[in-house]
């Protein structure tokens, strides 16, 4: 059994720090089954949001798996050498640095996918972009569906690595700007800032341009650094049991 989770801020940080001591202590060893999503939530008290991001994290540490339909299991003890999410992810500076990592990145990605989408990798990023739209009309979030949009990028390449990475950075980033939710919400023009961002690195892509579509991706991340520039420090003490649109912000 689990207390439940209270704080002003980072609820994720809490509940993945506390599932972590579980596993590191052996109280869950290797190939236990973690609670399912539904008693988390009612353990913890706290949302389903926070329980799945939390897990994320352990995912990304490789400390659990999931298994389909079967639940999240704790993996083998392993050499774990890369946490950016223990090191306090969460604080405008540590994301500002991810942000220019992510940067780099994201803009090779997109100069390679330049040369090496298909017509069906075409499809899937123009497909996510809908998503994205569709999203916000409806007034989500959309954080899963612009997660997704750069994923297609990345998984266009097909380089492995660069793919893991850059899902591992966009995880780290959402947990990150979850707090600039009321940011965003002040400044509407972001979106639709990030709706031609987003469309100008599919033109590039579809164009075969890699030079143009490099650019356009790390224009995009500077961006989104000088939208979370933009936030009001008292964003940054906002609760987290709230959901935000990446790349509202990075």
């Amino acid at each position: 059994m689990f207390p439940k989770v209270s704080g002003p801020v980072r609820l994720a940080d809490q509940v993945a720090a506390m599932l972590s001591e579980e596993i590191e202590s052996g109280r869950l060893a290797e190939g236990d089954k973690l609670p399912t999503e539904v008693e988390l939530v009612r353990q913890l008290g706290v949302s389903r949001t926070v329980v799945r991001e939390a897990v994320s994290r352990l995912r990304n540490a490789g400390l659990v798996e999931p298994r389909q339909g079967l639940g999240v299991f704790v993996m083998p003890r392993r050499t774990r050498p890369l946490d950016l999410e223990a090191e306090a992810a969460d604080t405008k500076s540590k994301v500002l640095q991810i942000v220019e990592v992510r940067r780099a990145m994201e803009g090779e990605a997109a100069h390679l996918a330049a040369a090496r989408a298909t017509p069906g990798d075409l499809a899937r990023m123009r497909q996510a972009l809908d998503a994205i739209d569709a999203a916000v009309a409806s007034g989500r979030d959309g954080v899963d569906e612009d997660l997704a949009f750069h994923q297609s990028i990345a998984e266009s390449t097909g380089n492995t690595v660069m793919v893991s990475t850059v899902r591992y950075l966009g995880e780290v980033l959402r947990s990150g700007i979850r707090v600039t939710r009321a940011n965003e919400a002040r400044r509407g023009d972001f979106i639709e800032a990030v709706r031609q961002e987003h469309h100008a690195i599919l033109a590039a892509i579809e164009a075969g341009d890699g030079t143009a579509a490099r650019t356009a991706a790390r224009r995009h991340m500077k961006h989104a650094a000088a939208r979370l520039q933009d936030a009001d420090d008292g964003f940054w003490t906002q609760t987290e049991d709230v959901d935000v649109d990446l790349d509202t912000a990075p």
